[in-house]
This record gives C-alpha cells, structure tokens and sequence, in this order.
C-alpha cells in the first residue's frame, strides 16, 4: 500500500483498543475516554468521532454522519488528521 493510501484507505474501519472506553460523562458534559490509568476528556467533535469509531463503519461513512450531523461539508482532512492522531495516541486500531 502506498503511503498516499495508508492515510486515506477509505475501507479502514477503526475501532477503540480494549483496554478504552468512550463514554458520555453528565458531570463533564463531554465524551469521555477512560483507561487504566485514567481519562480524557473529549472536545465534542472528537467525541462524535469516536463515538463512530466502532469497527462497522468505513471511514467514510463517519465522515458523511459527521458532515450530516454538523451541517457542514469538507471535513475528511479533519478527521483523518484525528484519527492518525487517535492512533499515534494508542486509542485505535
């Protein structure tokens, strides 16, 4: 796979590793990401983001829920810049 392929592989279907979990926190009023060793709180796009990420949907498909959800179009660089930093950080497969 070319590297102009591997940040763009429209059939990648990223989920959370096990030991997270992204939860909806009332008091934080924000997503939030728990581990072992502790949390962190999710601005809300990234939290919509993640809440997607679940291993059924393409990339692709999170980015049509997302333009759909905010009203708002061109967004594929913004999330696939999130979610490479979503797995440089460990947080998804």
């Amino acid at each position: 796979m070319s590297s102009l392929n591997a940040g763009t592989d429209d059939h990648a279907r990223p989920h959370l590793r096990l030991m997270f979990r992204l939860q909806w926190e009332t008091t934080q009023d924000a997503y939030v990401l728990l581990y072992p060793e502790g949390m962190v709180k999710l601005n809300p796009s990234a939290g919509e983001i993640l809440a997607r990420c679940d291993g059924t949907r393409k990339l692709d498909d999170i980015i049509d829920e997302l333009e759909d959800l905010f009203g708002a179009s061109d967004l594929a660089a913004d999330v696939y810049r999130f979610i490479d930093h979503a797995r440089q950080r460990g947080w998804l497969d």
